[in-house]
């Protein structure tokens, strides 16, 4: 064979070798080691000549080992300054990872990474260590390797600073100074509180509450002959409130039992001793109404025994007076009982320094604002102090005593109202002076992340109670399906939603009226199970069916709102982010996207929309009654008509509005009058008391007795009755 062939067919075996590894070193760029073949301008190295030289094949090959030699020495530089450890089992993965991270967490160097990614869609040569890869490439590549991958947990938000205001330390004893008492009345409804109340201050409180009976805690302060003062708190005498008269004696010094001498013990009644015990506050005795005849205050001392309130003749330490509340009776009696108890307990406060309190009353004033009542605890209260209470603070504006007179200053156990809050705080929450309004924002910024800390702790406890029903649920569905290939899975679901996906755009809007399709999207597995799992505890599917046709990781796309269009469904996206194009997508198509961040709010959005689905209930009004007296016939033509003498008992008749005829209690008829008559003349409304003949829009006979009901049909929007726990 010709020497020029062999030569020629040598040097185009070993380029070809060259230029293999070459290629293959471009593509690895490892730790940004990225090498470029060098090419002169008179001979590219991929460049073929007819007739070779010795000296090219050579500088050919030592150019190539070179730089192999250079990526070697890096790699086992790296390779000794950190030992890699290889994982088996699974890897821990993310939405998004970087190229570095994927490595790291695979226990693999950056090399494996871009082996594994050759021959995909990804661009090796824009692909640094740093680059971002998503969940599709991730899971790729740990497939590839062998390996199993299972999404990573959120990890625990770097724990905040607490910025909350505290309570000071206890007060030096040589700066404390006398205070008033705080009294809570506490007794069973209608046992003469108010009335006790209103002898003692000399106002008519009760006559301007609702049925006599006290609607919320006020706080009055009492000024006795004697010089003394006394701060009395009334306290809702409703079962329902019992929570509000717990806050109650939270904050008092001595508790007044008040107990009618004619009724004796009744249930609020054990309900208030048991608040005082609880809260450790001492009780005096009101034997109130003993002005009446049945009065028996013997009774109910011994009545008491049973609930451990053992008064002082019977050799316990609770005092008892006799009073009458109305006649003003033993009132001032009942006054040095509690002075003489207020100076045993020795009463006394720090009047300087910071504002402590309670909040007892607030509301919110037309011309006020937010307004409370508070009980000063510590310290001086003034205008222009800084104060915070629950989630909401004030810059004290005004301040007004029991009267309505402006104040300038308020000291410890004096009830004040203040002026000037952001928001109305909650009976019963602690009020703290602050430096600032700058601190007031930093405590309350606090709160609210704790209480939104708190109510993510409640979600996932209600998650993890059903998670593991809803994995045994999810598992028989699956095993159900375990015998099918893919093929008939499919075919299956197929089956299963085929008249909806093929139904007519109108004919699926009546079929879905009364369901809630809904697609759900969340930033990692975590997030997503655990909104199903909330999801999960619907059970009111016989007001509004709720199904989920698709949940998934990732930022919300297009397949997202095909599914949502087909389904007539909404797309609910935790702590994901849905782009421009995408919003448009769905404004066009007229399909809701609701994106939060909180899960409980979420949830409270899902609750909206069902109510938006639930059909409106038609509840019957009802206008007048009228009863049949007397029954006759008209002839019209070759017809009888039934005519019912009626007299009308309550409201009117409108000839306009609905009928139903009640015999014995059962509705016979439902419709309308085809005419309506007094004294012969044509009517369309006949008031109480009156007579009249009527006639309805379909033959039915009358019976003496028989009741006429004329109502009006009034449409009211219902609400799921579902509960999820929040």
């Amino acid at each position: 064979m010709n020497r020029g062939l062999i030569l020629k067919f040598e040097n185009l075996v070993q380029l070809r070798g060259a230029c293999r590894q070459l290629r293959t070193l471009s593509y690895r760029k490892v730790y940004r080691a990225q090498w470029k073949p060098v090419q002169s301008s008179a001979h590219p190295v991929w460049s073929v000549l007819p007739y070779p030289q010795f000296w090219q094949k050579d500088a050919l090959i030592r150019v190539a080992l070179s730089q192999r030699r250079h990526l070697a020495t890096k790699e086992e530089t790296k390779k000794k300054k950190k030992k890699i450890l290889l994982t088996k089992g699974e890897v821990e993965i993310r939405q998004k990872m970087t190229v570095e991270e994927l490595a790291r967490a695979m226990g693999k160097d950056i090399d494996h990474i871009y082996e594994a990614l050759l021959y995909t869609d990804i661009d090796l040569d824009s692909l640094e260590p740093d680059s971002i890869l998503y969940e599709d490439h991730i899971k790729l590549i740990v497939k590839k390797s062998g390996m199993k991958y299972k999404s990573e947990k959120l990890k625990e938000e770097k724990e905040r600073e607490n910025t909350d205001a505290v309570k000071r330390p206890p007060a030096d004893p040589a700066v404390l100074t006398p205070r008033p008492p705080v009294v809570t009345i506490l007794g069973h409804v209608d046992h003469g509180k108010t009335t006790l109340l209103d002898s003692l201050r000399k106002t008519q409180v009760a006559s301007m509450e609702a049925g006599g009976i006290t609607q919320h805690i006020g706080a009055f302060l009492v000024h006795l002959p004697s010089g003394e003062k006394i701060t009395f708190l009334d306290t809702p005498g409703h079962a329902a409130f019992s929570a509000m008269r717990a806050r109650g004696t939270h904050v008092t010094d001595i508790v007044i039992l008040v107990v009618a001498a004619e009724d004796g013990v009744m249930q609020q009644t054990i309900e208030s001793i048991q608040h005082a015990k609880n809260a450790g506050v001492p009780l005096i005795l009101a034997i109130n109404k003993c002005d009446k005849p049945e009065a028996d205050p013997e009774r109910v001392k011994k009545e008491l025994l049973a609930h451990d309130v053992v008064c002082e003749e019977f050799g316990g330490d609770v005092q008892a007076v006799n009073i009458s509340a109305l006649k003003g009776e033993n009132l001032m009696v009942l006054a040095e009982a509690i002075v003489a108890l207020a100076e045993v307990l020795e009463l006394k406060a720090d009047s300087t320094g910071l504002v402590e309190g309670t909040v007892i009353e607030s509301r919110k004033d037309k011309g006020k604002g937010p307004v409370t009542t508070a009980i000063i605890q510590r310290g001086t209260l003034r205008k222009g102090c800084v104060l915070v209470a629950g989630k909401t603070w004030a810059k004290v504006r005004f301040m007004f005593d029991e009267n309505g007179k402006a104040v300038d200053a308020a000291s410890p156990g004096i009830p004040v109202e203040i002026m000037g809050w952001k928001e109305v705080p909650s009976a019963g929450d602690e009020i703290l002076e602050v430096e600032s309004e700058q601190r007031a924002h930093e405590v309350v910024a606090w709160r609210t992340y704790v209480e939104q800390q708190e109510r993510m702790k409640r979600d996932v406890e209600v998650i993890e109670a059903k998670q593991k029903e809803h994995r045994m649920e999810y598992e028989k569905k699956q095993q159900k399906l375990a015998h099918l290939t893919w093929r008939q899975r499919k075919a299956v679901l197929y089956k299963a939603n085929k008249h909806l996906v093929f139904s007519k755009p109108k004919e699926r809007t009546e079929m879905d009226k009364n369901v809630l399709s809904v697609i759900v999207k969340g930033d990692v597995d975590g997030s997503v199970e655990a909104i199903l799992n909330i999801l999960d505890s619907y059970d009111a599917d016989e007001e509004c069916k709720l199904e989920i046709i698709h949940y998934g990781m990732g930022d919300i796309s297009e397949t997202d709102i095909s599914l949502a269009e087909a389904f007539n469904g909404v797309v609910f996206g935790f702590s994901v982010k849905a782009n421009e194009s995408i919003k448009q997508l769905a404004a066009k198509k007229g399909i809701k996207i609701k994106l939060h961040t909180i899960i409980y709010k979420l949830i409270e959005d899902l609750k909206d929309e069902l109510n938006s689905r639930l059909p409106p209930s038609v509840v019957e009004n009802t206008i007048g009654e009228a009863s049949v007296l007397n029954i006759f016939s008209v002839t019209i033509g070759k017809n009888k008509i039934p005519v019912a003498g009626c007299r009308i008992q309550k409201g009117l008749l409108d000839k306009k509005m609905r009928f139903k005829l009640i015999r014995n209690g059962d509705v016979i008829w439902k419709g309308s009058l085809s005419s309506l008559k007094h004294h012969k003349d044509d009517v369309q409304v006949i008031k109480m008391g009156m007579d009249c003949g009527l006639s309805l829009d379909k033959y039915i006979e009358f019976n003496i007795g028989d009741e006429i009901i004329c109502y009006e049909e009034k449409e009211v929007q219902q609400t799921t009755s579902w509960d999820p726990g929040f």
